[in-house]
Formats: structure tokens, C-alpha cells, sequence
């Protein structure tokens, strides 16, 4: 998959921006690897996942869909819990 030009995405949602197929990395089995990475804004996110090209696509939207879900509502992982009273 080829990367997308920046100007058709919204700033504010995450979004699938490439996958590429890689060499397995180090220390990992043989076999089909693809790097993808997602984006939102400036922010990057890349990762690397064994599967077939659709398998792995699949899996980096519903990673995006995700972050986006939990952006929009506001959950963070770096905000600390509300401590009951």
C-alpha cells in the first residue's frame, strides 16, 4: 500500500496511512512481514505484525478505529483514575 497524500485526512481522526511488506525483524520467525503506520495530524504510530497483507491491513484500521473511538471520548491512558470519595 502506498502512502496517502497528508492533505485528504482529517486532523482529527487516526487513520491508516501505509503498509509495506519488511524483512521479519530480528529475532522474530520467517514469513510475511508488514510495518503500517497510522497517523493523526502529526502524530505517528508504526507497527510491525506477521500476516498477509489483508489480515494486517485489517487489523491496523481497526487499531485506528480504536484510537479514534477512545480519542473521541475522551479516555487516556496517561490521565490518572478519578479515586473514589
Amino acid at each position: 500500500m502506498k502512502e496517502a497524500p497528508e492533505d485528504k485526512f482529517d486532523d482529527h481522526k487516526y487513520r491508516l496511512m501505509s503498509v509495506e511488506k519488511i524483512d521479519p525483524p530480528e529475532g522474530m520467525p520467517n514469513g510475511s512481514w508488514y510495518r503500517y503506520v497510522i497517523g493523526q495530524g502529526t502524530s505517528r504510530i508504526e507497527g510491525k505484525r506477521l500476516g498477509t497483507l489483508k489480515s494486517v491491513t485489517r487489523h491496523a484500521e481497526e487499531y485506528a478505529e480504536n484510537l479514534d473511538t477512545r480519542a473521541t471520548i475522551g479516555y487516556s491512558a496517561y490521565v490518572s483514575r478519578k479515586q473514589k470519595k
